[in-house]
């Protein structure tokens, strides 16, 4: 017999290392073999090995060891070790799990245990010590913590600094969009991230249609024609930005004023913004938006000549109502406050410290009484036009910040169309992008804090509230508007990236010409649309944004072997009766005429004495007979403003704070639900159609795809909450600083629905 056991080896060397198993060498750290995914455009500056990610503060087993790399795009630590305590990671094509856009960086805090030294990181700074700590506070609430212990003191202070340089340049044209653009036109095929660019889309799974940009004459022109605005139309001066810097080159202007005449007009107004429509309600009144008028020899004439021009654009001719939203809302200064008011309460401030005074504390930033400010002087427009069939001219100093959030909002209460995906997205291109809305400024994308205020997201957060409180009426789910937000903070999309569209052409004509770039015909280069979801999402995850409930204009239904549609009446619509406000003014609602909790319907009382017939009194009484009726979900809807409605959007402000979170809990898991019974109705209707249909339909039914992203596995699928699922999905807070346990505070009973509006001794005794 033969021996299959290896001879015995009779030399040993001294000089060679000895030979390692398998085991040994899957140990051994990878550090050095990770390289970074790179964007087109994207060069990596500066990186260090050997760096440890915190996930806790009280823990360091929970750590993760990498290497952190600074590229002209974004920070990005690079790990082979999986994400610790982590069951669900919603994915961006653009960015990887641990990636921080450097637009997203707020602010950078190098610190030395040793020296006991800490520095806040400016552009172009020196730093005297060599950091063992770095921490990143970000836009969207993230705070990120890495640790140099075992990385090379001077590898560490360099990526520091780089970071500090890059993510706080001085000049548009170095943020990365332009770097990425200029790529694409240097390639022969026209890809971005091998998609081809396209002018924007639907979120994937709901609606294709495209998201119209109203860069174009025929773009306005059909907006004009599907609000049936008669006695309008789309004026061309502006052509080549002509006449105003801020404003699109095509807008939308009473038909009985000559381009002379607004030529004449222009010089007069602030910016030189002439009166800009909006939207036309379907009795003829409209919406404009407008600029002050500087000229104060000319003021009088001139505001007499544009309300007459609008009177004559309504065929009733009826009155113009001015609404002067610099003395009726707070301005963007006392915004901003708020909003770092707010920061600082839900993620600097440890929940130890604060949860005594918590919702005192949340009470005295005023964010939630300013975004009840804009819902309550909204709603009340909507009266003027809606009731009164009184055209509304919206007037600020400039026209380009108060006005689109009051402007958006309006439409958003009134035309359901805004309410979809496509329309809601629309608006926001016609509104704010168009309407010269500073971005940039705004966002802060150059580093000006100056002129930051987060008026995008107070937007985002009033719409969160009608989405709240009439969750069927909104094609979009409120992950939709947490993501549209944090698109803001990524330096590729040109929708949130300039002050006015002529900023756009003017720099991206400029950088071409600096890189030798052919534009042909193109009016400046064209920057990937933030619409194109398909840049940022797979199909699959695009599904979150659907919201289940949604109930739309028309639902289709199989008869005789044909699919009709059938229109919904206002019978059909939820039935949900609401009780009448005492007095909707102020947004104050007498606490006798609140319903019990939890409940769905309750009695409205008696009418009070009729009031005289002024406009209060009108208001009052169109606001309550309103709310004594069902919900028409596509129709006007009206907020409710009382303390007891307005909410802190969870989701949004509380989605990276570990102890915040509530596992199997929250919203989700009703949407969840809802979820798998939408997708069971479309299973069973696509059956019904291939059953009842002929061969050929029968295959496109085969192919449809579920809309939902939860779906069910059968008839009657009674399958339990998923583990991975929490009240911040889908976002995972796993991998930020986290705090002491805040169970049994004040703020663990607001997060499980306490009412905010109670004071903490009444939380106390709730129990």
């Amino acid at each position: 017999m033969f021996s299959f056991k290896p001879p015995r080896p009779t030399f040993r060397s001294y000089l060679l290392p000895p030979p390692q198993t398998d085991e040994q060498m899957n140990s051994e750290p990878k550090i050095k073999k990770l390289e970074p995914v790179l964007l087109p455009g994207e060069i990596v500056v500066n990186e260090v090995s050997f760096v440890r990610k915190c996930i806790a503060t009280d823990t360091s087993q929970y750590d993760l060891w990498g290497k952190l790399i600074c590229s002209n795009f974004k920070i990005s630590f690079i790990t082979d070790d999986p994400m610790p305590l982590q069951k669900f990671h919603y994915r961006n094509l653009l960015l990887g799990e641990h990636d921080v856009p450097l637009t997203c960086i707020e602010q950078i805090v190098t610190v030395n245990d040793h020296k006991r030294k800490q520095k806040v990181l400016g552009p172009n700074q020196k730093l005297k010590f060599n950091p063992t700590e770095l921490i990143i506070y970000c836009k969207d609430f993230r705070i990120v913590r890495f640790r140099f212990d075992e990385s090379g003191p001077e590898s560490a202070k360099k990526v520091c600094l780089a970071i500090a340089h890059y993510s706080q340049p001085t000049d548009l044209q170095l943020l990365f969009a332009f770097e990425y653009v200029g790529k694409k036109y240097h390639n022969s095929a026209n890809k971005i991230n091998g998609t081809p660019t396209g002018a924007g889309g639907g979120a994937g799974g709901g609606s294709s249609q495209k998201t119209p940009l109203f860069e174009t004459y025929s773009d306005w022109d059909r907006e004009i024609k599907r609000t049936g605005a008669s006695g309008w139309r789309v004026c061309s001066i502006n052509e080549g930005y002509m006449i105003s810097t801020c404003l699109p080159e095509y807008f939308v202007v009473p038909s009985s004023l000559a381009d002379q005449d607004l030529k004449v007009f222009s010089h007069s107004f602030v910016g030189r913004r002439m009166p800009l429509w909006s939207w036309s309600h379907w009795n003829g009144s409209a919406l404009v938006r407008m600029a002050l008028i500087r000229d104060v020899l000319q003021q009088r004439k001139i505001d007499q000549r544009i309300c007459n021009a609008i009177t004559k654009s309504h065929p009733q001719r009826s009155d113009v109502y001015k609404s002067d939203l610099d003395k009726t809302l707070p301005n963007i200064q006392e915004i901003q406050v708020a909003f770092v008011k707010l920061k600082q309460l839900c993620v600097n401030e440890p929940f130890e410290e604060t949860e005594e005074k918590w919702l005192s504390s949340l009470e005295n930033t005023r964010w939630l009484e300013y975004v009840r400010a804009f819902l309550r002087h909204s709603a009340e427009l909507v009266f003027t036009l809606e009731s009164k069939r009184v055209s509304v001219v919206l007037q600020e100093e400039e026209g380009r910040d108060l006005s689109c959030v009051v402007a958006s909002l309006v439409q958003v209460m009134l035309d359901p169309y805004f309410r979809t995906i496509p329309g809601f997205q629309s608006l926001i291109q016609k509104e704010w992008v168009m309407a010269g809305y500073q971005f940039l400024d705004r966002c802060n994308h150059l580093k000006r804090s100056e002129k930051e205020s987060p008026l995008f997201l107070l937007f985002l957060d009033a719409t969160w509230q009608l989405l709240e409180q009439y969750p069927a009426a909104f094609e979009f789910s409120e992950t939709y508007l947490a993501v549209l937000g944090d698109s803001t903070h990524i330096s590729l999309f040109g929708t949130f990236l300039f002050n006015s569209p002529h900023q756009r052409v003017k720099q991206s004509t400029e950088f071409a010409i600096s890189r030798n770039i052919q534009l042909g015909d193109e009016k400046g280069l064209k920057f990937p649309s933030v619409w194109d979801w398909s840049l940022q999402f797979t199909a699959k995850d695009r599904t979150l944004f659907l919201n289940p409930l949604y109930v739309g204009k028309s639902t289709p239904c199989v008869q005789n072997g044909a699919v009709k549609s059938f229109r919904r009446t206002k019978k059909t619509y939820s039935s949900t009766l609401r009780r009448v406000p005492a007095a909707f003014k102020n947004g104050v609602i007498d606490r006798e005429f609140l319903p019990r909790r939890n409940s769905f319907t309750s009695q409205a009382k008696p009418d009070p004495l009729p009031q005289a017939d002024s406009q209060d009194g009108g208001m009052e009484r169109f606001f309550r007979e309103w709310f004594s009726r069902p919900a028409d979900l596509h129709g006007v809807l009206l907020p409710q403003v009382s303390g007891t409605h307005v909410k802190l959007w969870k989701l949004c402000y509380f989605r990276w704070v570990p102890e915040a979170q509530i596992d199997r809990g929250g919203s989700i898991t009703a949407f969840h639900k809802l979820s798998l019974l939408a997708d069971e109705v479309d299973v069973l209707s696509r059956t019904l159609r291939q059953h009842r249909a002929g061969p050929l339909e029968a295959c496109y039914a085969e192919l449809d795809h579920s809309r939902m992203y939860f779906r069910a596995s059968g008839p009657h699928d009674t399958s339990g909450t998923p583990d991975y699922l929490s009240s911040s999905f889908p976002f995972s807070p796993v991998g930020n600083l986290c705090r002491r346990s805040i169970s049994g505070t004040p703020l663990s009973k607001f997060l499980s629905g306490a009412k905010i509006w109670l004071s903490t001794e009444t939380l106390a005794n709730e129990d």
